[in-house]
């Protein structure tokens, strides 16, 4: 799976990793060892998984982070993996969900994670002992009810209804960490900043302007700018620069695709303006950021 997307697709078709559940929203898998033999993976979906022994160090986007036993990683979906180092004991559980399904489960409450993951950006988390203890027995419990029989009519809400617990939980855990969080709750313009970060997140091409993002949420640029200022004193088009960047950064570290097919692909007028592009935000030619 070297420099593939990960989807709930591939997760849920290949042989070579033990799916414990799947369905087109969720995808639980009890060790995840198979999935560090890439040299880079993008996930297009939410990561949840948890280090219950040993210690796994990679690159998220590029930024070097180490987890270890009773660590928490949270990813959103379009995170980049790179540079895998495991320990020989290294274990760990893993929940792969669309954000279709974490909206549903989250529901107002998906303010809290949207702030944490984008404004803080926050993906490892200490688990202390009764946090440990409660997802240890959630996670028997989720076991159980997995292990029901397919044939039991309400298989998939009996999961989902667990699932939900969890992320309820693992929510009010964040609120504590991050007490702005809670602060910003409920503000204006907080569902509009949601939405703006999932269409920006979800766009194939992110090099648009302001404008555009705003014709499709329905609303002038000027107050998209100032729902994010308001919901994270940055502005829309800082949130679009860092989305693009974070696309460079992908397609030419970890793919062959041409300088040529870049620019295409992210949707760049011509090489000349892309390489100006990358020259502003990264210091250097694209030949020289894919050298470097």
């Amino acid at each position: 799976m070297a420099q593939d997307e990960i989807t709930i697709k591939t997760l849920s078709d290949t042989d070579r990793i033990s799916v414990g559940y799947s369905d087109d929203d969720i995808v639980i898998i009890d060790n995840i060892k198979t999935l560090v033999e890439p040299s880079s993976a993008r996930l297009k979906m939410n990561l949840i998984a948890i280090c219950t022994n040993g210690k796994v160090q990679v690159r998220l986007n590029d930024i070097p982070m180490i987890l270890g036993a009773n660590q928490l990683l949270i990813c959103p979906p379009n995170g980049v993996f790179s540079d895998f180092m495991v320990s020989p004991d290294f274990e760990f559980k893993a929940l792969f969900i669309t954000n279709r399904m974490l909206q549903s489960f989250l529901r107002e409450k998906m303010s809290v994670w949207m702030e944490t993951m984008y404004v803080h950006k926050t993906h490892v988390i200490s688990l202390d002992g009764q946090d440990t203890d409660f997802y240890d027995h959630f996670y028997e419990m989720l076991r159980l009810c997995v292990k029901a029989p397919k044939e039991n009519p309400f298989r998939v809400e009996m999961v989902q209804s667990l699932l939900r617990t969890a992320f309820l939980g693992l929510c009010g855990m964040l609120h504590q960490m991050l007490p702005t969080v809670g602060q910003n709750m409920g503000r204006q313009g907080d569902g509009l900043f949601q939405r703006f970060l999932t269409v920006l997140g979800n766009s194939k091409v992110k090099h648009r302007t302001v404008e555009s993002y705003a014709s499709e949420l329905c609303i002038s640029p000027k107050y998209l700018t100032v729902v994010c200022k308001k919901n994270s004193g940055r502005t829309a088009n800082d949130w679009i620069t860092e989305h693009v960047m974070e696309d460079i950064r992908y397609y030419l570290r970890q793919t062959d695709l041409s300088i040529k097919q870049v620019c295409d692909q992210m949707g760049f007028p011509n090489a000349s303006f892309f390489g100006k592009y990358v020259k502003e935000h990264f210091g250097m030619t694209p030949v020289q950021f894919r050298r470097n």
